[in-house]
C-alpha cells in the first residue's frame, strides 16, 4: 500500500515535469497520466519506468535550480565587494540578481501548488457543488495573486531596463563632450526622474495588505472607435493617458482618479461629454414643462430619464454626475438659509424641533404596524417608514421661491414652520445614515446583543444632540464676532471684481459644510446655516449675495435634478402603475394626514391655518431616499423589489408635489397674495 501510494504522490508529481522539459510530450503525459489514474493502460513495468524517469527530470530541475540560486548569491556578494562601482550601480545589479530568484522561486512554487491543486481535485467529490465551488475560489485567488505577483515583476524588469538605456547613455555622453544645451537637457532630465519618484504614491503596494483590500479580475476596455483608423492615434495616446476603462466582474465601471504620473495634465473626456449632453437636453425639456405648466424641475428629471440607463444610456460617468448634483443641493440650501432669517428661525424652532421627531415616530408606528401584519421583518419596516417620512428639502425651496410671507403681527408664516421642519428632517437624515449599520447587525443579532444595540443608539442620539449643540453655540459666536468683519472686507475687496466675493461666500458655504460633516451632522445643516448667517447682516446683503449665486445655484440644480432622473425607470413603473398609484397615494395621504394632525397640536390657535399648506409640502418623499434605498440594498436591509419599489413611490410623490401644493395655495392664501410658485 506505501509503494502504491509513494507511485501515486509521484504520478502527481511527474505531471508538470513534462511541461517543464520538453512542451512537446504534454499530451501524451496527459493522456498518460490519466490512464494511470484510471487503473488502464501500461503494465507495471512500464508504468514504475514513466514515473521514475519523470520524476528524475522534476529533481534535476530542482537541482539545477539550486545550483543557479548558489551563483546568484556568490554573484550579489562579489558586486557588493567590487570597488570599482558606485553605490547606484551596485544596487541596480543586485537588484537585477534578485529579480532573477524571484523568477525561480516562484516557478518552483507555481509547480507545487499546480500539484496539490491536482491532488485536491482528484480526492474531491464531483457531485458536491459546495465543495467545487471553494476549490474554484482558491484556484482563483491563487490566480489573481499569481498575476499581480507577475505584474510588479513586469514592472521591475521595465524599470531595469530603462536603467541599463540610461547607463548607456551615461557612457556615451562621457565618450563625447557635450554642448551647453545638452548639459542643461540633461540636468533637466534627472531633475524630472527625480521628481516623477519623490511624486509617486506606491498606492498599489501601500493598499494591498489593507484589511478589506481584495485582489480583483478587471477588463480594460478602450473606446468603441476601433474600426477606425483615422482614432488609432487617439487611442494610442488615451491608452498612455490612462483614459480607458475598467469592468470588474460584478459590472461596475471604473476610471481614473488619480494617475501615476502626476505631471501630465489628463481630462476625462467622458464626464465633459455628460456634462454638456445634460446642459443641452435640459432646455427643451424645461421649455416643454413651463409649456404644460409644469415646474421646469420635472423636466431636468425628464432629462436624466431620457439619457440615462432606461433611455439612451448615454451616460458613462453617473457617479461623476450625481457627485457634481450635490453641489446643487448645497447651494440650494444656502440660498434657502439666505432668506431665512435668524430672527425667524428663533419664532419656530420649537416647532421645526418636535414637527418631524413627532411624524418620525408615527410613521415607524404604522410601519411596524403594517409590517407585523404582511410579516415583514422589523429592520426592513423602520427603514421603510423612516425613508417615507423624509421631505424633498431642495423641491419645496424652488415651490417657495418668491413666494409671500406672513405679514400679520404675531403670526407665523408658514415658509419659516416649512423650512425649519425640512431641516430638521435633513439632521434627521444624518442621522439615521450613521444607524444603519445597528440596523443591519440588529437583523441577526440575539436579544441581549438587541439590547446592547440599542442602547448605542440612544448614546448616538446623545452625540448627535451635544453636535447640535455645538453647532448652533459656534454659530451665534460667528454671527457675534466674525461675519461683519468677513463680509465688510469681502464687499471692500470686491469693488468692481464680482469674483473675490463668489470665491469669499462659497469659501465660508464650505466651510461651514466641512464643521457640521466633523462634528457628525449632515452638511446640508452646514449650507443651510451659513445662508442664515450672512441674512443677519441685513437686505441688501441679501440681495447681493443672492444675485451672484444664483445662477451657480441653477445650473448646479439642473445637474442635480438630472441625476435624480438617472434612477427613474419608466419601464417598471408601467408594468407596476396600478400598485404603485395606490402605494403612492396611501403614502401622500397618509403624511399628509400626521402632518395635519402634528400640526394641529403643536402650532398656536392663530397659526392654525398655514397646517394645511405646510402638510402640502410634506406630503412628498424626499429624493435622499435615493441614497439610503442604495445603501440599504448593499447592506441586504431590503431587497431589489422593495428597493425599486422606493425609487417608484418618491419619483410619482414627487411628481404629484406641485397639484397638491398648488390647490392648498389656492385654498389657504388669499388670491391678492398669491404668486405662483411653481
Amino acid at each position: 500500500m506505501k509503494a502504491a501510494g509513494f507511485i501515486s504522490l509521484w504520478t502527481l508529481v511527474s505531471l508538470p515535469c513534462g511541461q517543464l522539459v520538453n512542451p512537446a510530450e504534454h499530451e501524451d503525459v496527459v493522456k498518460h497520466a490519466i490512464k494511470l489514474h484510471r487503473g488502464k493502460g501500461a503494465v507495471i513495468a512500464q508504468r514504475k519506468q514513466w514515473v521514475l524517469e519523470s520524476c528524475r527530470k522534476l529533481s534535476g530541475l530542482l537541482r539545477q535550480k539550486n545550483v543557479v540560486l548558489n551563483k546568484l548569491k556568490n554573484a550579489i556578494r562579489a558586486v557588493e565587494k567590487d570597488t570599482g562601482l558606485s553605490d547606484e550601480e551596485k544596487l541596480f545589479q543586485v537588484h537585477t540578481f534578485e529579480i532573477f530568484q524571484k523568477e525561480l522561486n516562484e516557478s518552483e512554487n507555481s509547480v507545487f501548488q499546480a500539484i496539490h491543486g491536482l491532488q485536491r481535485a482528484l480526492q474531491g467529490d464531483y457531485k458536491d457543488v459546495v465543495n467545487m465551488k471553494e476549490s474554484s475560489r482558491q484556484r482563483l485567488e491563487a490566480l489573481r495573486e499569481a498575476a499581480i505577483k507577475e505584474e510588479m515583476e513586469y514592472v521591475e524588469l521595465l524599470a531595469a531596463e530603462k536603467h541599463q538605456v540610461e547607463a548607456l547613455k551615461n557612457m556615451q555622453h562621457q565618450n563625447k563632450s557635450l554642448s551647453m544645451l545638452d548639459e542643461i537637457l540633461e540636468d533637466v532630465r534627472k531633475a524630472a526622474d527625480r521628481l516623477e519618484e519623490e511624486i509617486e504614491e506606491h498606492a498599489f503596494d501601500d493598499n494591498k495588505s489593507v484589511r478589506g483590500v481584495n485582489f480583483e479580475a478587471v477588463l480594460r476596455v478602450e473606446e468603441d472607435e476601433a474600426n477606425s483608423k483615422r482614432n488609432a492615434s487617439k487611442r494610442e495616446v488615451e491608452d498612455d493617458l490612462g483614459l480607458s476603462m475598467l469592468i470588474d466582474s460584478q459590472n461596475n465601471q471604473y476610471i481614473l482618479t488619480k494617475p501615476r504620473d502626476s505631471t501630465i495634465p489628463r481630462a476625462d473626456h467622458h464626464f465633459i461629454k455628460d456634462i454638456v449632453t445634460i446642459g443641452m437636453l435640459s432646455l427643451p425639456c424645461g421649455w416643454l414643462c413651463t409649456t404644460i405648466g409644469l415646474p421646469t424641475m420635472f423636466g431636468y428629471i425628464i432629462c436624466g430619464v431620457l439619457l440615462g440607463p432606461s433611455g439612451l444610456n448615454s451616460i458613462k460617468s453617473i457617479v461623476q454626475v450625481e457627485t457634481l448634483g450635490e453641489f446643487g443641493v448645497f447651494f440650494t440650501l444656502f440660498l434657502v438659509g439666505l432668506e431665512f432669517s435668524p430672527e425667524r428661525l428663533r419664532k419656530v424652532w420649537k416647532i421645526s424641533l418636535q414637527g418631524p421627531c413627532y411624524m418620525t415616530v408615527l410613521m415607524i408606528a404604522f410601519g411596524l404596524l403594517w409590517g407585523h401584519l404582511l410579516q415583514i421583518r422589523p429592520t426592513q419596516s423602520v427603514f421603510i417608514s423612516t425613508c417615507l417620512s423624509l421631505s424633498s428639502t431642495p423641491l419645496v425651496s424652488r415651490f417657495l421661491a418668491g413666494s409671500v410671507r406672513g405679514d400679520k403681527e404675531g403670526d407665523i408664516d408658514y415658509s419659516s414652520v416649512l423650512l425649519g421642519m425640512l431641516v430638521m428632517q435633513d439632521v434627521q437624515l444624518g442621522l439615521f445614515i450613521a444607524v444603519m449599520p445597528t440596523l443591519i447587525q440588529a437583523g441577526v443579532s440575539t436579544v441581549s446583543s438587541i439590547f446592547k444595540e440599542i442602547l448605542r443608539i440612544l448614546i448616538l442620539i446623545g452625540q448627535i444632540l451635544f453636535s447640535l449643540a455645538a453647532v448652533f453655540l459656534l454659530c451665534l459666536v460667528i454671527k457675534t464676532y466674525l461675519i461683519g468683519p468677513y463680509y465688510r472686507k469681502l464687499h471692500a475687496e470686491s469693488k468692481g471684481n464680482k469674483e473675490i466675493l463668489i470665491l469669499g461666500i462659497t469659501a465660508f458655504i464650505f466651510l461651514m459644510l466641512t464643521i457640521t460633516e466633523l462634528l457628525d451632522v449632515s452638511m446640508e445643516l452646514g449650507c443651510f446655516l451659513a445662508g442664515a448667517l450672512i441674512s443677519s447682516q441685513g437686505h441688501m446683503v441679501s440681495e447681493e449675495i443672492m444675485s451672484c449665486i444664483e445662477p451657480i445655484r441653477d445650473f448646479l440644480a439642473i445637474i442635480f435634478f438630472a441625476s435624480i432622473g438617472l434612477h427613474v425607470f419608466p419601464t417598471f413603473v408601467i408594468y407596476e402603475l396600478t400598485v404603485l398609484l395606490f402605494l403612492t397615494l396611501s403614502v401622500v395621504i397618509m403624511k399628509f394626514v400626521l402632518a395635519v394632525l402634528v400640526l394641529s397640536l403643536i402650532l398656536p390657535k392663530t397659526s392654525q391655518y398655514i397646517k394645511w399648506i405646510v402638510s402640502a409640502g410634506l406630503a412628498q418623499v424626499s429624493e435622499f431616499s435615493f441614497v439610503l434605498g442604495s445603501r440599504a440594498r448593499r447592506a441586504g436591509i431590503i431587497s431589489r423589489e422593495v428597493y425599486l419599489l422606493i425609487l417608484s413611490v418618491t419619483t410619482l410623490s414627487l411628481l404629484l408635489a406641485p397639484a397638491l401644493w398648488r390647490a392648498a395655495i389656492m385654498k389657504c392664501v388669499p388670491r391678492p397674495e398669491r404668486r405662483s410658485s411653481t
